[in-house]
């Protein structure tokens, strides 16, 4: 059976696990696992990440948005879910309702949390994130222990954690973020004379963890590092693998004389007779403008330029120098093909951004295929699920896999 879409991204929810047992181990027994599940995972799916988390054992869910919790928990997702973003006032009902905890900045946004949960008939759980250096949200630390001091004497809430954010964790000198962590331990031993104890505290995001091992804490925030993307100068190297690779489909090939102009502006013209193959994948599916002329992807295991502006809907590249090349092509933009590999940082240094951006604007109209143990057990898309098209896409990932291991093309 064919590949039943053109585009997709295929997540590895074994790679996931791998990376999940590895970063346990790098932190230890005692420091507990918060998932960071925001943007739809980082565009990997955040219900089946959040699930697959649970399976292996991580004890919390972060996300920024309400709906974002709400999701999770209409899927089922039983974890811990914590509102690293501010709320809205208008949005405390509802989050208390599902069992998601704010993170607090301010007194109004805590008599308002507090008044609720005296409605609701249950105290509520709330964070509070102490700005060591971060700039961004959150309590100065130096207002932190009068702020913590009225918030916690508020009648039905409960601590549930302290935290700081460190913004430079991945830079190669770590004096501004060990500084930070210093400032950080002061104000939480400073709140602890005043008889306030939150019982979880945390500071280390991916690039803290791996770049600051005092930092783990607690609890640890993962995030990029647990989808098997290594921060900047990350120390620790710890044995984790990319779990998103973003593949597509040729789906025409045409030979063009030299001096034909390819796609808008006319910024490409050829200089050769040149076979070229149309890729459907575009910046409406996430995949930057900013890659025009400068991108590659992978087509039989060899890395092909990109001719010409990439477009909404499709990309065109130069595969004169690879033989055969067909419609139905299995095309890489990411990830691994016959031995060869673009990494989402390379995507990321050509469209002059972070491997962030490159995977959390992979947009709804590309297909998540999740796999686990070489087979295809999900497969999503923009008008839902079909049985039919998930067994079509579990056989094409067998036929695939069993062509790269007898080293014949696909």
């Amino acid at each position: 059976m064919p590949m039943p879409v053109s585009t997709w991204v295929e997540v590895d929810l074994d790679r996931f696990a791998t990376n999940l047992r590895a970063l346990q181990t790098l932190v230890g027994d005692r420091t507990r696992v918060l998932l960071v599940a925001k943007a739809d995972a980082y565009g990997h799916g955040a219900v089946e990440m959040a699930h697959a988390a649970e399976a292996e054992g991580v004890s919390y869910l972060g996300v920024a948005t309400l709906h974002e919790g709400l999701q999770l928990r209409i899927a089922g997702c039983r974890l811990p879910i914590v509102a690293l973003s501010p709320l809205l006032p208008s949005e405390i009902e509802e989050a208390l309702a599902h069992d998601i905890d704010p993170t607090v900045g301010d007194l109004e946004f805590a008599r308002l949390l507090s008044a609720a949960a005296h409605r609701a008939g249950r105290p509520a759980r709330f964070h509070v994130e102490i700005d060591t250096g971060m700039g961004r949200i959150g309590v100065r630390e130096e207002e932190a222990a009068p702020f913590l001091a009225e918030v916690c004497a508020l009648p039905k809430l409960r601590l549930a954690s302290l935290y700081t954010h460190f913004p430079d964790a991945d830079s190669e000198d770590t004096s501004y973020t060990n500084a930070q962590f210093e400032r950080f331990r002061t104000v939480i031993a400073q709140l602890a004379e005043l008889g306030i104890q939150a019982p979880i505290v945390h500071a280390a995001n991916s690039a803290g963890t791996v770049n600051v091992g005092a930092a783990r804490l607690d609890c640890v925030r993962l995030g990029l590092i647990a989808y098997g993307v290594h921060p900047p100068h990350d120390r620790a190297q710890p044995a984790v693998a990319p779990v998103m690779s973003l593949r597509s489909r040729v789906v025409q090939v045409r030979d063009l004389p030299a001096g034909t102009s390819i796609s808008y502006s006319r910024t490409f013209v050829t200089k050769r007779p040149t076979r070229m193959a149309i890729v459907p994948v575009g910046y409406g599916h996430g995949y930057s403008w900013l890659l025009s002329n400068r991108g590659e992807m992978l087509v039989a295991g060899r890395r092909v330029p990109i001719l010409g502006r990439v477009t909404m809907d499709l990309t065109m590249v130069d595969v004169t120098d690879v033989p055969d090349v067909a419609v139905g092509d299995e095309v890489v933009l990411f990830g691994e093909q016959g031995g060869a590999h673009i990494t989402v940082e390379e995507v990321a240094a050509w469209s002059e951004t972070l491997p962030y951006e490159v995977m959390c604007t992979i947009g709804k109209r590309v297909t998540r295929l999740y796999r686990r143990a070489g087979r295809a057990v999900r497969m999503t898309t923009l008008v839902g699920e079909r049985p039919e098209w998930t067994a079509a896409a579990d056989d094409y990932l067998r036929r695939r896999d069993a062509s790269a291991t007898a080293g014949v093309r696909m």
